[in-house]
């Protein structure tokens, strides 16, 4: 049994995620290019051999649309609810820390997160949009990531461009009846 968790400590965390995968008839390849890595680190991932990344775990959980119960239940397998010491602990890898990035996990929130910046990055699958606040630090922070496909985001572009032009500023004809009135003062 020691044996078996060293080799894949992460064992039923992939078996879950490999069950959510197989249930939406979704391929390794499908997954992994939804959410950006490649299919060897998910097929690692799915067979307990290595843990996703918080980010990555995130990712999953959006694409497969998780209820908030089963994405806590993930985020407990894979070791992200307590801290890392005793994770480590758990995983007897005794108390080498790592650079963590803090991630929040939040339920739709009506709130509009506004942004300083986007980066497009785009290929022949399709095109992500990283919206990114400066934050009063060097480095932007990421406050949301975008993926679509090459006819969505021409869809996207279209729908931007006709509200932007329906949506200009209108001033008000200046009134006829001023004009006159200050003519008659002179």
């Amino acid at each position: 049994m020691q044996n078996e968790q060293q080799e894949s400590p992460f064992k039923i965390l992939g078996q879950k995620l490999k069950g959510i995968r197989e249930k939406l008839h979704e391929s390794v390849a499908e997954v992994s290019g939804a959410v950006e890595i490649d299919e060897q680190h998910l097929t690692r991932i799915e067979q307990g051999n290595e843990r996703p990344s918080e980010d990555i775990l995130l990712l999953l959980i959006n694409h497969f649309g998780m209820q908030e119960d089963d994405a806590a239940n993930l985020w407990q397998l894979a070791g992200y609810d307590r801290p890392e010491e005793d994770a480590e602990r758990e995983q007897g890898r005794g108390s080498q820390h790592q650079n963590r990035t803090m991630v929040m996990i939040m339920a739709v929130d009506p709130r509009i997160i506004y942004s300083d910046g986007v980066q497009v990055v785009a290929n022949s699958a399709g095109v992500v949009l990283n919206f990114a606040q400066g934050a009063g630090t060097p480095q932007a922070l990421t406050t949301a990531r975008i993926g679509m496909s090459r006819e969505q985001a021409y869809g996207l572009l279209r729908t931007l461009q006709q509200t932007l032009e329906n949506s200009e500023p209108k001033q008000l004809p200046s009134s006829s009846r001023g004009k006159k009135s200050d003519q008659h003062k002179e």
